[in-house]
Protein backbone atom coordinates (compact mmCIF):
# COMPACT_ATOMS: atom_id res chain seq x y z
CA UNK A 1 0.00 0.00 0.00
CA UNK A 2 1.30 3.69 -0.47
CA UNK A 3 0.53 6.25 1.80
CA UNK A 4 0.22 9.45 0.25
CA UNK A 5 -0.97 13.23 1.13
CA UNK A 6 -0.94 14.41 -2.66
CA UNK A 7 -1.17 17.81 -1.79
CA UNK A 8 -4.09 20.53 -1.64
CA UNK A 9 -4.48 24.24 -2.75
CA UNK A 10 -2.47 26.59 -0.06
CA UNK A 11 -5.94 27.90 1.19
CA UNK A 12 -6.88 24.60 2.37
CA UNK A 13 -7.80 24.28 5.65
CA UNK A 14 -4.69 22.50 7.77
CA UNK A 15 -5.16 19.96 10.12
CA UNK A 16 -6.19 20.77 13.77
CA UNK A 17 -3.55 20.84 15.80
CA UNK A 18 -2.56 20.44 19.69
CA UNK A 19 1.11 20.69 20.42
CA UNK A 20 3.63 23.03 19.27
CA UNK A 21 6.82 21.79 17.52
CA UNK A 22 10.20 22.80 19.91
CA UNK A 23 11.63 26.12 17.38
CA UNK A 24 15.13 26.61 16.79
CA UNK A 25 17.00 29.49 19.41
CA UNK A 26 15.20 32.88 18.48
CA UNK A 27 18.06 34.90 18.68
CA UNK A 28 19.22 38.35 16.49
CA UNK A 29 22.38 36.67 14.63
CA UNK A 30 25.31 38.76 13.58
CA UNK A 31 24.83 39.85 10.09
CA UNK A 32 26.30 38.29 7.34
CA UNK A 33 30.01 39.49 6.56
CA UNK A 34 30.93 39.98 3.20
CA UNK A 35 32.58 36.91 2.91
CA UNK A 36 29.07 34.78 4.04
CA UNK A 37 26.93 36.95 1.37
CA UNK A 38 29.47 36.53 -1.62
CA UNK A 39 30.19 32.90 -0.63
CA UNK A 40 29.02 31.93 -3.90
CA UNK A 41 30.57 34.18 -5.82
CA UNK A 42 34.42 33.34 -5.54
CA UNK A 43 36.79 31.15 -6.54
CA UNK A 44 35.14 28.15 -5.22
CA UNK A 45 31.58 27.50 -4.87
CA UNK A 46 31.30 23.70 -4.19
CA UNK A 47 27.98 23.01 -2.52
CA UNK A 48 27.83 19.63 -1.48
CA UNK A 49 24.93 18.03 -2.92
CA UNK A 50 25.71 14.25 -0.85
CA UNK A 51 24.33 17.02 2.01
CA UNK A 52 21.25 18.54 0.45
CA UNK A 53 19.06 16.92 3.15
CA UNK A 54 15.04 17.33 4.05
CA UNK A 55 14.25 18.32 7.66
CA UNK A 56 11.43 19.11 9.05
CA UNK A 57 11.67 22.68 11.10
CA UNK A 58 11.13 26.83 10.14
CA UNK A 59 10.37 30.06 11.24
CA UNK A 60 10.57 33.68 9.86
CA UNK A 61 9.42 34.78 6.48
CA UNK A 62 6.68 33.11 4.36
CA UNK A 63 4.81 33.69 1.23
CA UNK A 64 2.00 35.68 1.77
CA UNK A 65 -1.10 32.29 0.02
CA UNK A 66 0.71 29.56 2.22
CA UNK A 67 -0.62 29.40 5.84
CA UNK A 68 2.59 28.97 8.33
CA UNK A 69 2.82 25.28 9.71
CA UNK A 70 3.43 25.75 13.59
CA UNK A 71 2.18 22.86 15.39
CA UNK A 72 2.19 18.87 14.76
CA UNK A 73 -0.87 17.75 15.25
CA UNK A 74 -0.60 15.87 17.87
CA UNK A 75 2.44 14.84 20.32
CA UNK A 76 5.24 12.63 19.22
CA UNK A 77 5.20 9.60 21.37
CA UNK A 78 8.37 8.27 23.15
CA UNK A 79 8.62 5.34 20.49
CA UNK A 80 8.27 7.98 17.43
CA UNK A 81 10.73 10.15 18.96
CA UNK A 82 13.74 7.45 19.18
CA UNK A 83 12.77 6.32 15.50
CA UNK A 84 12.99 9.38 14.62
CA UNK A 85 16.84 9.68 16.49
CA UNK A 86 17.51 6.43 14.87
CA UNK A 87 17.01 7.29 11.73
CA UNK A 88 18.72 10.29 12.07
CA UNK A 89 21.60 8.50 13.28
CA UNK A 90 21.41 5.78 11.05
CA UNK A 91 21.49 8.84 8.17
CA UNK A 92 24.75 9.66 8.90
CA UNK A 93 26.46 6.20 9.67
CA UNK A 94 25.46 5.51 5.73
CA UNK A 95 26.19 8.74 4.83
CA UNK A 96 29.81 8.33 5.88
CA UNK A 97 29.88 4.80 4.79
CA UNK A 98 28.46 5.12 1.34
CA UNK A 99 30.60 8.58 0.34
CA UNK A 100 33.31 8.72 -1.98
CA UNK A 101 35.33 11.60 -3.50
CA UNK A 102 34.62 13.34 -6.38
CA UNK A 103 30.96 11.50 -6.59
CA UNK A 104 27.57 12.82 -6.52
CA UNK A 105 25.25 11.11 -3.59
CA UNK A 106 21.53 11.05 -2.97
CA UNK A 107 19.93 8.58 -0.51
CA UNK A 108 16.85 7.72 1.48
CA UNK A 109 18.31 6.75 4.87
CA UNK A 110 14.50 6.61 5.37
CA UNK A 111 13.65 4.53 3.01
CA UNK A 112 16.26 2.14 3.66
CA UNK A 113 15.53 2.04 7.35
CA UNK A 114 11.83 1.04 6.49
CA UNK A 115 12.62 -1.86 4.17
CA UNK A 116 14.88 -3.22 6.73
CA UNK A 117 12.76 -2.39 8.90
CA UNK A 118 10.03 -4.70 7.84
CA UNK A 119 12.81 -7.74 7.09
CA UNK A 120 13.75 -7.24 10.96
CA UNK A 121 10.31 -8.75 11.69
CA UNK A 122 11.69 -12.43 10.30
CA UNK A 123 14.77 -12.56 11.93
CA UNK A 124 15.86 -13.57 14.99
CA UNK A 125 18.85 -13.93 17.47
CA UNK A 126 22.01 -12.50 16.16
CA UNK A 127 20.59 -11.22 12.98
CA UNK A 128 17.79 -9.30 14.76
CA UNK A 129 20.28 -7.88 17.16
CA UNK A 130 22.68 -6.91 14.59
CA UNK A 131 19.82 -4.93 12.47
CA UNK A 132 18.44 -3.23 15.34
CA UNK A 133 21.95 -1.91 16.59
CA UNK A 134 22.64 -1.23 12.68
CA UNK A 135 19.43 0.89 12.03
CA UNK A 136 20.13 2.95 15.55
CA UNK A 137 16.82 1.74 17.67
CA UNK A 138 19.08 1.15 20.80
CA UNK A 139 16.97 -1.23 23.64
CA UNK A 140 13.75 -0.70 21.35
CA UNK A 141 11.65 -3.68 21.46
CA UNK A 142 10.13 -4.92 18.17
CA UNK A 143 6.60 -3.67 18.92
CA UNK A 144 7.79 -0.29 19.62
CA UNK A 145 9.24 0.02 16.92
CA UNK A 146 6.28 -1.57 14.27
CA UNK A 147 4.14 1.27 15.96
CA UNK A 148 6.24 4.05 15.87
CA UNK A 149 7.18 3.27 11.82
CA UNK A 150 3.37 3.44 11.30
CA UNK A 151 2.35 6.57 13.17
CA UNK A 152 5.22 8.44 12.17
CA UNK A 153 4.26 7.55 8.19
CA UNK A 154 0.88 8.92 9.24
CA UNK A 155 2.44 12.25 10.73
CA UNK A 156 4.54 12.82 7.70
CA UNK A 157 2.51 12.63 5.10
CA UNK A 158 -0.56 14.56 6.37
CA UNK A 159 1.77 16.92 7.93
CA UNK A 160 1.59 19.69 4.85
CA UNK A 161 -1.63 20.03 2.79
CA UNK A 162 0.73 22.29 -0.03
CA UNK A 163 3.38 19.48 -0.26
CA UNK A 164 2.97 15.94 -1.63
CA UNK A 165 4.52 12.82 0.19
CA UNK A 166 4.00 9.20 0.04
CA UNK A 167 4.99 6.97 1.54
CA UNK A 168 4.49 3.09 0.34
CA UNK A 169 5.58 -0.70 0.98
CA UNK A 170 5.07 -4.36 -0.47
CA UNK A 171 5.93 -7.52 -0.33
CA UNK A 172 6.10 -9.80 -2.81
CA UNK A 173 6.91 -13.58 -2.45
CA UNK A 174 7.22 -16.69 -4.49
CA UNK A 175 3.92 -18.61 -4.59
CA UNK A 176 3.87 -21.80 -2.79
CA UNK A 177 6.81 -20.28 -0.74
CA UNK A 178 5.68 -20.58 3.26
CA UNK A 179 5.28 -17.68 4.92
CA UNK A 180 4.65 -17.36 8.53
CA UNK A 181 1.38 -15.46 9.45
CA UNK A 182 3.10 -13.33 12.12
CA UNK A 183 5.14 -11.94 9.92
CA UNK A 184 2.53 -11.15 7.13
CA UNK A 185 0.05 -9.58 9.74
CA UNK A 186 3.13 -7.51 10.94
CA UNK A 187 4.21 -5.77 7.38
CA UNK A 188 0.60 -5.40 7.12
CA UNK A 189 -1.06 -4.21 10.09
CA UNK A 190 2.09 -1.81 11.08
CA UNK A 191 3.70 -1.09 7.43
CA UNK A 192 0.55 -1.08 5.46
CA UNK A 193 2.15 -3.45 3.74
CA UNK A 194 0.81 -4.51 0.03
CA UNK A 195 1.45 -8.59 0.64
CA UNK A 196 1.20 -10.35 -2.81
CA UNK A 197 2.29 -13.75 -4.12
CA UNK A 198 3.58 -14.19 -7.40
CA UNK A 199 4.84 -16.33 -9.82
CA UNK A 200 8.64 -15.89 -10.00
CA UNK A 201 9.39 -17.96 -13.27
CA UNK A 202 7.03 -16.18 -15.28
CA UNK A 203 7.93 -12.84 -17.22
CA UNK A 204 5.07 -10.67 -15.57
CA UNK A 205 6.28 -11.47 -12.23
CA UNK A 206 9.24 -9.05 -12.91
CA UNK A 207 7.29 -6.72 -14.54
CA UNK A 208 3.87 -6.33 -11.51
CA UNK A 209 6.82 -5.67 -9.18
CA UNK A 210 8.52 -2.84 -11.49
CA UNK A 211 5.26 -1.44 -12.57
CA UNK A 212 4.29 -0.94 -8.42
CA UNK A 213 7.80 1.10 -7.96
CA UNK A 214 6.66 3.05 -11.20
CA UNK A 215 3.53 4.19 -9.40
CA UNK A 216 4.83 4.42 -5.72
CA UNK A 217 7.55 7.43 -7.43
CA UNK A 218 5.44 9.17 -9.83
CA UNK A 219 7.18 7.32 -12.83
CA UNK A 220 10.47 8.59 -11.40
CA UNK A 221 12.31 5.34 -11.07
CA UNK A 222 11.22 2.88 -13.88
CA UNK A 223 12.55 -0.04 -11.65
CA UNK A 224 14.47 -1.71 -8.97
CA UNK A 225 14.44 -5.76 -10.13
CA UNK A 226 16.29 -6.62 -13.33
CA UNK A 227 16.13 -9.94 -13.04
CA UNK A 228 14.44 -12.44 -10.51
CA UNK A 229 17.25 -15.12 -9.31
CA UNK A 230 16.52 -18.77 -9.34
CA UNK A 231 16.59 -19.26 -5.52
CA UNK A 232 14.75 -15.23 -4.69
CA UNK A 233 11.66 -15.83 -2.63
CA UNK A 234 10.92 -12.49 -1.28
CA UNK A 235 11.36 -8.95 -2.53
CA UNK A 236 10.80 -6.40 0.54
CA UNK A 237 9.72 -2.72 -1.04
CA UNK A 238 9.79 0.78 0.26
CA UNK A 239 8.76 3.45 -1.69
CA UNK A 240 9.41 7.93 -0.90
CA UNK A 241 7.84 10.32 -2.85
CA UNK A 242 8.03 13.85 -2.17
CA UNK A 243 7.35 17.09 -3.81
CA UNK A 244 7.12 20.37 -2.40
CA UNK A 245 7.18 23.95 -4.10
CA UNK A 246 9.87 26.58 -2.24
CA UNK A 247 8.24 28.84 -0.54
CA UNK A 248 9.96 31.86 -1.72
CA UNK A 249 11.06 30.72 -4.70
CA UNK A 250 13.62 31.78 -7.42
CA UNK A 251 12.98 33.46 -10.05
CA UNK A 252 14.13 31.98 -13.66
CA UNK A 253 14.86 34.72 -14.96
CA UNK A 254 17.66 35.35 -12.21
CA UNK A 255 19.00 31.98 -13.37
CA UNK A 256 22.96 32.36 -14.92
CA UNK A 257 25.06 30.07 -15.99
CA UNK A 258 28.58 30.52 -13.36
CA UNK A 259 31.36 28.05 -12.83
CA UNK A 260 30.70 25.25 -10.35
CA UNK A 261 34.21 24.79 -8.78
CA UNK A 262 35.47 21.24 -7.50
CA UNK A 263 37.16 20.33 -4.95
CA UNK A 264 39.96 19.13 -7.46
CA UNK A 265 40.49 22.56 -8.39
CA UNK A 266 38.67 22.30 -11.85
CA UNK A 267 35.40 24.11 -12.75
CA UNK A 268 32.02 23.16 -14.59
CA UNK A 269 29.40 25.02 -15.72
CA UNK A 270 25.96 25.48 -14.11
CA UNK A 271 22.51 27.07 -14.17
CA UNK A 272 23.13 28.87 -10.72
CA UNK A 273 19.80 30.10 -9.24
CA UNK A 274 19.62 33.25 -6.96
CA UNK A 275 17.33 34.92 -4.55
CA UNK A 276 17.63 37.44 -2.73
CA UNK A 277 16.24 37.37 1.00
CA UNK A 278 15.35 36.60 5.05
CA UNK A 279 16.76 33.15 4.81
CA UNK A 280 17.34 31.10 8.48
CA UNK A 281 21.23 31.10 8.05
CA UNK A 282 23.74 30.13 10.31
CA UNK A 283 27.77 29.58 10.25
CA UNK A 284 31.05 28.91 11.54
CA UNK A 285 34.63 27.89 10.91
CA UNK A 286 33.62 24.91 9.05
CA UNK A 287 30.49 25.52 6.99
CA UNK A 288 27.25 28.36 5.98
CA UNK A 289 24.24 26.42 6.35
CA UNK A 290 20.68 27.40 4.86
CA UNK A 291 17.43 26.36 5.45
CA UNK A 292 14.92 26.30 2.39
CA UNK A 293 11.30 25.87 3.51
CA UNK A 294 8.69 24.36 1.23
CA UNK A 295 4.93 25.26 1.61
CA UNK A 296 4.11 26.00 5.06
CA UNK A 297 7.55 25.12 6.55
CA UNK A 298 7.03 21.77 7.89
CA UNK A 299 9.81 20.21 5.51
CA UNK A 300 12.96 22.03 4.51
CA UNK A 301 16.06 21.67 2.31
CA UNK A 302 19.31 22.31 4.78
CA UNK A 303 22.32 22.71 2.87
CA UNK A 304 25.61 23.21 4.06
CA UNK A 305 28.16 24.52 2.27
CA UNK A 306 32.21 23.78 3.37
CA UNK A 307 34.29 27.17 4.43
CA UNK A 308 37.71 27.77 2.24
CA UNK A 309 39.85 24.53 2.89
CA UNK A 310 37.45 22.36 3.73
CA UNK A 311 36.58 19.24 1.69
CA UNK A 312 32.83 18.06 1.10
CA UNK A 313 34.20 14.82 1.87
CA UNK A 314 35.33 15.85 5.10
CA UNK A 315 32.50 17.46 6.04
CA UNK A 316 30.56 14.59 5.30
CA UNK A 317 32.63 12.19 7.25
CA UNK A 318 32.37 14.28 10.45
CA UNK A 319 28.78 15.27 11.01
CA UNK A 320 26.73 12.74 13.09
CA UNK A 321 23.55 13.19 14.56
CA UNK A 322 24.26 14.81 17.43
CA UNK A 323 25.41 17.91 15.40
CA UNK A 324 22.86 17.61 12.77
CA UNK A 325 20.53 18.63 16.22
CA UNK A 326 22.83 21.44 16.68
CA UNK A 327 22.63 22.60 13.33
CA UNK A 328 18.71 22.10 13.07
CA UNK A 329 18.29 23.96 16.52
CA UNK A 330 20.76 26.45 15.53
CA UNK A 331 19.20 28.71 12.40
CA UNK A 332 18.16 32.20 12.60
CA UNK A 333 16.39 35.31 10.22
CA UNK A 334 19.25 36.99 7.96
CA UNK A 335 18.55 38.77 5.06
CA UNK A 336 21.13 37.25 2.68
CA UNK A 337 22.10 36.51 -1.45
CA UNK A 338 21.71 33.11 -2.10
CA UNK A 339 23.11 31.29 -4.67
CA UNK A 340 22.25 27.86 -5.51
CA UNK A 341 22.59 25.76 -8.43
CA UNK A 342 19.37 23.89 -10.72
CA UNK A 343 20.29 20.15 -10.98
CA UNK A 344 18.80 16.89 -11.78
CA UNK A 345 20.48 13.53 -10.82
CA UNK A 346 19.71 9.76 -9.84
CA UNK A 347 21.07 7.79 -7.92
CA UNK A 348 21.51 3.67 -7.82
CA UNK A 349 23.48 2.06 -5.22
CA UNK A 350 23.95 -1.91 -3.52
CA UNK A 351 24.01 -1.34 0.59
CA UNK A 352 25.27 -4.82 1.27
CA UNK A 353 28.99 -3.70 1.97
CA UNK A 354 27.87 -0.35 3.84
CA UNK A 355 25.26 -2.44 6.22
CA UNK A 356 28.17 -4.87 6.86
CA UNK A 357 30.60 -2.30 7.83
CA UNK A 358 28.19 -0.36 10.19
CA UNK A 359 27.82 -3.95 11.64
CA UNK A 360 24.97 -6.21 9.70
CA UNK A 361 27.18 -8.98 8.75
CA UNK A 362 25.17 -11.71 9.60
CA UNK A 363 21.79 -11.65 7.53
CA UNK A 364 24.00 -11.69 4.47
CA UNK A 365 25.97 -14.78 5.35
CA UNK A 366 24.25 -17.72 4.37
CA UNK A 367 25.76 -19.85 7.00
CA UNK A 368 24.64 -17.52 10.20
CA UNK A 369 21.75 -15.58 9.01
CA UNK A 370 18.58 -15.99 10.81
CA UNK A 371 15.38 -15.28 9.53
CA UNK A 372 13.48 -17.98 10.88
CA UNK A 373 11.05 -15.94 11.95
CA UNK A 374 9.85 -15.25 8.47
CA UNK A 375 9.47 -18.87 7.08
CA UNK A 376 10.18 -22.29 8.09
CA UNK A 377 12.15 -22.98 5.11
CA UNK A 378 15.86 -23.06 6.01
CA UNK A 379 18.76 -21.68 5.43
CA UNK A 380 17.39 -17.64 4.50
CA UNK A 381 19.58 -14.82 4.40
CA UNK A 382 19.29 -11.67 2.18
CA UNK A 383 21.23 -11.60 -0.73
CA UNK A 384 21.20 -7.76 -1.37
CA UNK A 385 19.59 -4.45 -0.40
CA UNK A 386 19.56 -2.23 -3.24
CA UNK A 387 18.48 1.88 -3.46
CA UNK A 388 17.92 3.73 -6.05
CA UNK A 389 16.81 7.61 -6.06
CA UNK A 390 16.44 10.19 -7.62
CA UNK A 391 15.68 14.13 -7.10
CA UNK A 392 15.32 17.65 -9.19
CA UNK A 393 15.86 21.16 -8.03
CA UNK A 394 14.70 24.02 -9.72
CA UNK A 395 13.45 26.89 -9.44
CA UNK A 396 9.90 26.14 -8.38
CA UNK A 397 11.03 23.48 -5.72
CA UNK A 398 12.24 20.19 -5.53
CA UNK A 399 10.95 16.95 -6.58
CA UNK A 400 12.59 13.23 -4.97
CA UNK A 401 12.25 9.69 -5.27
CA UNK A 402 13.60 6.85 -3.54
CA UNK A 403 12.76 2.54 -3.92
CA UNK A 404 14.99 0.37 -1.36
CA UNK A 405 14.52 -3.23 -2.09
CA UNK A 406 15.34 -5.91 0.21
CA UNK A 407 15.96 -9.63 -1.72
CA UNK A 408 15.36 -12.56 0.47
CA UNK A 409 16.88 -15.68 -0.73
CA UNK A 410 17.70 -19.17 0.05
CA UNK A 411 20.44 -21.21 -0.02
CA UNK A 412 21.31 -23.49 -3.16
CA UNK A 413 23.13 -26.43 -3.65
CA UNK A 414 26.99 -25.13 -5.50
CA UNK A 415 26.28 -25.60 -9.33
CA UNK A 416 29.07 -27.32 -11.14
CA UNK A 417 28.52 -26.95 -14.66
CA UNK A 418 31.34 -27.95 -16.93
CA UNK A 419 30.40 -25.99 -20.04
CA UNK A 420 33.83 -24.76 -20.46
CA UNK A 421 37.30 -26.03 -20.97
CA UNK A 422 38.31 -28.30 -17.67
CA UNK A 423 41.21 -30.45 -16.03
CA UNK A 424 40.43 -34.10 -14.99
CA UNK A 425 42.14 -37.04 -13.16
CA UNK A 426 41.84 -40.70 -12.04
CA UNK A 427 42.96 -41.57 -9.17
CA UNK A 428 43.11 -44.66 -6.64
CA UNK A 429 42.01 -42.52 -3.75
CA UNK A 430 43.51 -44.67 -0.59
CA UNK A 431 47.17 -44.64 -2.07
CA UNK A 432 47.03 -40.57 -3.80
CA UNK A 433 48.39 -42.36 -6.96
CA UNK A 434 47.27 -40.65 -10.14
CA UNK A 435 46.33 -43.25 -13.05
CA UNK A 436 45.80 -40.57 -15.47
CA UNK A 437 45.51 -36.41 -15.84
CA UNK A 438 43.78 -34.82 -19.04
CA UNK A 439 42.26 -31.68 -20.41
CA UNK A 440 39.30 -30.95 -22.02
CA UNK A 441 39.71 -28.32 -24.15
CA UNK A 442 36.91 -28.95 -26.76
CA UNK A 443 35.15 -31.11 -27.51
CA UNK A 444 36.28 -34.05 -30.42
CA UNK A 445 34.42 -34.82 -32.75
CA UNK A 446 31.87 -37.21 -33.01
Amino acid sequence: MITANTGTPANSPRPRCCWTVRWRRKRQPPEPTDRDRNAGRGRRFAVPVALLLLSSAGCGLFGPDVEEITELPRPLTAGEIEVIRASNRFAFDLLAQANRADENLFLSPLSASMALGMTMNGADGETWDQMRDVLGFGNLAEEEINSSYKSLVELLVGLDPTVETAIGNSVWTRSGFPVYPDFLNAVREDFDAEAVELDFRSPSALKRINEWVRDATRGRIEDIVDVIPANAVMYLLNAIYFKGSWTLPFDPSHTRTEPFHLDDGSTQNVPLMALDGTLSYQSNSRFQAVDLPYGGRAFAMTVLLPRQGVSVDTLAATLDAGEWEDIADGFSDARMQLFLPRFRMSYERTLNGDLAALGMVDAFDPARADLTRLSPVEPLYISEVKQKSWVDVNEEGTEAAAVTSVVVVTSQPPEFRADRPFLFFIRERLSGTILFAGKFASPPAE
